[in-house]
Formats: structure tokens, sequence, C-alpha cells
């Protein structure tokens, strides 16, 4: 018999805990193709605006970032301009593609969380993405033009330096995207100190490490390693990761389940 003082629009009383591996399975592999999908699409875009006007993008690139003294890039076999040409149109792809993944990485991982946890994440999204284009404008008008000058103009009094197009552009997308990734700093910091991974004292205690990590990535990721290009990208990364510790000073604490209310 049914209980006359419940709504028959209220939700259930109680709503299923877990899931089943074969129903997480099936969840993660439908965003994962919502994901490709997005990517497919803008790789579609990127590719029609990478080859328009007989690849005028990758010339507006090359002459924004590369110092007057280089002519122009140079291609050694025939499918170089069209393979790489797929390869930056695929970085477009990525990077247009971003919300729709950011997205699904989130519903994916939603349904665990509680309502006040859902907001926080949703309300964060849009400064994510702030995050990631920040950095893509950081890299196209500081690190990569300050990078690729600099490799350019090593011995240009000696010897004749025109690039390839595939060394050019690989150094291009590579450094465009890992500025993108690491302008995310303050996201990862807040979401390791929200999700109760690590403390933000531990964090806060142990910055001389984590200036330490910081001059290591950097040094992997800059493809020179004079401290100039160096220090463009290590002291981003670490103004970054004090906005994190101050973000998760300010920001409110998710709950813990252990002191969480309990149901009877």
């Amino acid at each position: 018999m049914s209980n006359p003082s419940r709504s028959p629009y209220a939700p259930p009383a109680r709503e299923p805990a877990t899931m089943t591996w074969l129903e997480h399975l099936a969840e993660l592999r439908t965003r994962l193709l919502r994901a490709c999908l997005a990517v497919l699409a803008g790789l579609i875009a990127g590719f029609f605006l990478v080859t328009y006007d007989n690849y005028r993008l990758i010339w507006e690139i090359f002459h924004h970032v590369a110092p007057g003294e280089v002519a122009r890039l140079q291609a050694t076999s025939p499918a170089e301009v069209f393979t790489n040409a797929i390869k930056v149109a695929l970085g477009i792809g990525i990077a247009l593609a971003m919300p729709v993944i950011v997205y699904q990485v989130l519903a994916f991982v939603v349904p665990g969380l509680t309502r006040s946890e859902r907001r926080i994440i949703f309300l964060a999204l849009p400064f994510i993405m702030l995050c990631f284009v920040g950095g893509l404008v950081f890299g196209w008008y500081v690190t990569v033009p300050a990078a690729l000058n600099f490799l350019l103009l090593q011995g240009a009094e000696r010897f004749l330096i025109q690039p390839t197009v595939e060394t050019f552009l690989s150094i291009f997308t590579r450094l465009m995207l890992l500025n993108g990734i690491v302008f995310e700093m303050p996201v990862l910091v807040y979401a390791l100190i929200w999700l109760g991974v690590v403390e933000r004292k531990t964090l806060a205690k142990y910055r001389r490490y984590a200036v330490l990590v910081i001059v290591i990535i950097a040094a992997v990721v800059t493809p020179t390693s004079d401290p100039i290009n160096l220090a463009l990208v290590a002291v981003p990364m670490y103004l970054l990761y004090e906005l994190g510790l101050l973000l998760a000073l300010i920001a409110p604490r998710r709950q813990s389940t252990s002191t969480a209310p309990t149901s009877h």
C-alpha cells in the first residue's frame, strides 16, 4: 500500500548507490565516443581553416613567431605540408573540442557527487576553459615567439636557417597545447585539496619542492635549455600554483564522507 503523504512527484526514497562494471564501462564508452566526435568535428573545421587560401594560416603563424631573417619554411617531402597541416588541424580540433571534453569528463564523474559538489564543479567549468584559453594566448604572444626566435637565430650569421614545415609545426603545436595545459595548474591544485588528496598546508609548506618540480617540468617541455625560455614557462607555472593555493583558501571545502550525516 502506498504512503498517501508522499507526493507522486517526489524522488524515490532510495537511489541505487553503485553501478556494475559493465554499466560503468558502457557509460565511459559513451562519454569517450562523444568526446572523440567533438574532436573529429573540430579536426574537420581546423583542416578547412589550415588549408584555406593555400595554407595561409601556416604562413601567418610562421611570420608571427619567426624573426625577419628567416624567409620561409621548406618542405623536404611531397606529403610534408599536407600531413603536418592535418597535425595542426588536430591541435585546433582538440582546442575547439575542449569544452565538450571537459563536460564529458564531468558528466562521468558528477553522478557520484552530492548536489553541492556538482554545483561547485559546474561553476568552475567556465574558469577551467578560461585558464586553457589564457594559456593559449600566453603561448601565442610570449612563450612560442620567444622560444622560436631563440632557436631560429642561433648561428644565423654563419648558416642559412630554413626550418622544415614538420619541425616548425611540431614545436609550435606542442608549445601551444602545453601552455594551455600548464595554465590549468590552479584548477589542479584546488581539485587535489578539495578532494582531500593533499592538505593545503602541506602544499604551502613544501613550496621549495614544488619549485623544483616546476623547474624540471619547464625544462622538459621547453625546446631550449636557456634560462630565459625556462623562466618564461617556470615563473607562470609557479604563480599559477600559488593562485591554486589561494583559491583553495577562500573556496568552500568538500564535505568529508566520514563527517556527513548518516540516514537510518
